[in-house]
């Protein structure tokens, strides 16, 4: 899957800042020592293997319609006909077993808070299962663009972070243009370009400006961690007084193996927690270990509890034409 230096490089490199010139693969295979077609075998050999999921934009959730993070307790000898039928819901886009009563997590994406509201209801009527409703409330860090095979600083901190619903139609219109990914060609926002009946030069001025906005926070090659190593990853939430949260927050997402951090609703007497982190790692125990500090910052301690994920059902970018 991975061959070579060149393609540890081209994976750490490129999950974010990646060209928007109007030949792109070209432009990376220079700072490779490759020609653009060698940049674009590689990256179709690894979409083909699963490694890559697209290149192409990661959108700040909710900018673009309306997105929530859900769950659902299925009987443990049900999990995966439960799975499928949360699955076969256009607007899902991540869908996990986690270690938890709570066991199916899934992001459920819309046009709208009322669309994801009767996508919900739709897998409460198939499943029979009540829907555990989680709304994003405040992002302190998300941003899955970590390295991988070497500590160079390209983790990206902070950033611009754009309102909900910032995004105009014909933002809109270019994002879902986009949503499987950038095409492998020699020119691919001219292939964009063509599709929306556009110039080239206005694709790639409007992604220039949405990633300026921090509407897409990302803009690059989409890994799938777990083809790398990544098994052992935990989502860990945490019961954290009110007057805490922004404080907590800030001092969770500051710590570097902390890939999100944002603050969801409680939803008594069903779910007592209110600020999530995750950590991607490659051992069970590091994970944990490195959980403890986290549990060591606030100085009266914090309930929490692990969630490590058991299966991947679905994980993709979000459609935002579903």
């Amino acid at each position: 899957m991975v061959n070579d230096d060149l393609d540890r490089h081209l994976i750490d490199r490129w999950q974010r800042d990646f060209p928007l010139a109007e030949r792109p693969y070209a432009e990376i295979g220079a700072a490779l020592g490759l020609a653009g077609d060698e940049v674009m075998a590689r990256l179709e050999r690894l979409l083909a293997h699963g490694a890559l999921s697209r290149v192409g934009a990661v959108v700040r959730p909710n900018t673009v319609g309306a997105s929530t993070l859900a769950a659902v307790a299925a009987p443990s000898g049900d999990i995966e006909r439960v799975a499928a039928l949360i699955g076969d819901e256009p607007g899902v886009n991540h869908n996990y077993e986690r270690e938890h009563a709570y066991n199916l997590w899934f992001v459920a994406t819309g046009a709208s808070t009322e669309a994801v509201r009767e996508s919900l209801k739709r897998i409460e009527r198939r499943t029979g299962l009540a829907v555990l409703d989680l709304p994003l409330v405040r992002a302190f860090h998300i941003d899955l663009g970590f390295p991988l095979f070497s500590d160079d600083g390209m983790r990206g901190r902070g950033g611009k972070l754009a309102p909900p619903g910032a995004a105009d139609a014909d933002d809109s219109a270019l994002l879902r243009a986009i949503e499987g990914g950038l095409p492998l060609v020699e020119r691919p926002y001219a292939a964009v370009a063509e599709h929306l009946d556009w110039s080239e030069m206005d694709v790639r001025a409007r992604l220039g400006r949405l990633i300026e906005a921090g509407i897409v926070r990302r803009f690059g090659l989409v890994v799938q961690h777990r083809s790398f190593g990544y098994e052992h990853n935990a989502m860990v939430v945490w019961d954290v007084p009110a007057a805490q949260v922004e404080a907590t927050g800030h001092a969770f997402a500051a710590r570097p193996f902390v890939t999100l951090c944002y603050q969801r609703p409680r939803r008594p007497p069903h779910w007592r927690y209110n600020l999530f982190t995750m950590i991607h790692g490659r051992d069970r125990a590091e994970v944990e270990r490195q959980i403890a500090t986290l549990a060591a910052i606030p100085a009266c301690g914090l309930v929490h509890e692990i969630l490590f994920s058991r299966r991947c059902f679905r994980q993709r970018g979000a459609r935002l034409s579903a």
